[in-house]
């Protein structure tokens, strides 16, 4: 393709200057890399089910295992 030569053309009918305005709109748009959403964050629900902190083992664990964290 040269430099000269369109991008795209109109084929049949006689488009307004605001058709021909959405037209290259829509083709910028769709022409972008789509952005990634980040990650949702995890609702205080979900993480009230995870574990807090890692399990206690060693000396002591049984009493440790009953207290509040």
């Amino acid at each position: 393709m040269s430099a000269e030569e369109p991008l795209f053309r109109v084929v049949r009918g006689v488009p307004t200057a605001e058709e021909l305005a959405a037209l290259v709109g829509a083709i910028v748009v769709r022409s972008r890399p789509v952005a990634v959403a980040p990650p949702a964050a995890a609702s205080a629900w979900a993480r009230s089910g995870r574990p807090v902190a890692a399990p206690v083992a060693g000396p002591g664990a049984w009493r440790a295992s009953g207290l509040p964290r």
